[in-house]
């Protein structure tokens, strides 16, 4: 049921993480980074600390007493991951949020999932077992699947005039937002070293009596925070590049409140994801690494079925169609190969 559990809140992370840019859609005269960092301040430093103080007691005593080589890994794994987040922003400018997620998230999840095992020196122990194994298929078929939907994107970039392609996505440029996808999707894998670089934190936690549901949320203030700094510095030179500042404050160019309201709503659904991820990785046990896979399978199922709904594979072929739907069904499938070897190590102890 651990496990079960764990895909369940996965599935909610998912569904947050491929839905926390539609609030955005509804912003109205802000350059880009200002509505970014407008949400990134929610997502990165108040949304994280108003959830670790109601969920984990004694958190400042925590942080203090945590080991300063494990609080700088983890902030400087925020950092790199906040990189890739800032990147990720990109993709959706330039790709839409059906392709854009497709690539960063297939070399996010790659990265993200296998390295930790090889890193920590655990990739042997967990392929000689048979949950093992099952597991690995799972990444392996959601990299398949997660292919399958790129496939599809560049399949319909080819098809569909750049009129019809600007019509859905205002700044649609493929050769830009790919390079962007892919630099954007390795750093993003950071998150996960951040999450393993923490776990003394979240030991820390439970053995000040926070419940181990709730343990990555003090790991979590750290990594945003780290996040936090660089899309933080990043806006802030935009902008001045941009002369954009005044966004903040000029009411007579654009609805204050109505942008500030969808800036901060984008920027609390885009943490949810990470709450709920950190919860899914506890219910993992020994095969935790696989909450990455899951954690981006789940967002590829749901940005692709909002991609859909806001038509941005309108006017694509049959076959475009038919591909797009079998990359999100063969994702669909590496996320039940997931539960079932992580069934198979709860049965076994394996």
């Amino acid at each position: 049921m651990g496990a079960l559990l764990g895909i369940f809140l996965h599935a909610v992370g998912g569904f947050a993480s491929g839905s926390f840019y539609i609030p955005y859609k509804r912003v109205r005269g802000w350059s880009w980074e200002s509505y970014w960092l407008v949400g990134g301040v929610f997502s990165w430093l108040v949304a994280p600390w108003l959830v670790a103080v109601l969920t984990v007691p004694g958190l400042r005593s925590i942080l203090s007493k945590t080991p300063a080589e494990s609080l700088f890994w983890t902030y400087l794994m925020g950092a790199l991951w906040g990189i890739g987040g800032l990147t990720f922003g990109l993709t959706m400018r330039y790709l839409g949020m059906s392709l854009g997620m497709a690539i960063a998230l297939g070399f996010c999840a790659a990265f993200g999932t296998v390295l930790p095992p090889l890193y920590e020196g655990t990739f042997i122990t967990l392929w000689s077992q048979p949950s093992g194994r099952t597991i690995f298929a799972g990444v392996l078929v959601c990299l398949i699947g997660i292919g399958l939907c790129g496939w599809a994107g560049m399949v319909k970039e080819k098809e569909m005039p750049e009129e019809v392609k600007r019509e859905n996505i205002k700044e649609f440029d493929f050769r830009k937002g790919f390079g962007v996808a892919v630099f954007s999707g390795i750093l993003s894998a950071c998150m996960a070293f951040g999450i393993a670089a923490g776990k003394p934190i979240a030991a820390m936690a439970v053995a000040q009596g926070v419940p181990a549901l709730w343990q990555q949320g003090a790991v979590l203030v750290v990594v945003l925070a780290g996040g936090l700094t660089t899309n933080f510095i990043w806006c802030v030179i935009l902008n001045i590049r941009n002369q954009s500042a005044g966004d903040y404050i000029n009411g007579r160019t654009s609805p204050l409140p109505n942008n500030y309201f969808f800036s901060s709503l984008a920027g609390v659904i885009w943490y949810l994801q990470f709450m709920f991820y950190g919860m899914g990785t506890t219910q993992m046990g020994q095969y935790d690494f696989s909450s990455w896979t899951l954690h981006m399978a789940f967002i590829i199922i749901f940005s692709n079925g909002w991609g859909l709904y806001f038509n941005e594979w309108k006017g694509s072929s049959k076959r475009t169609m038919r591909l797009i739907t079998l990359g999100i069904g063969t994702v669909i499938l590496s996320t039940v190969l997931v539960g079932i070897g992580n069934y198979l190590a709860a049965g076994s102890g394996q």
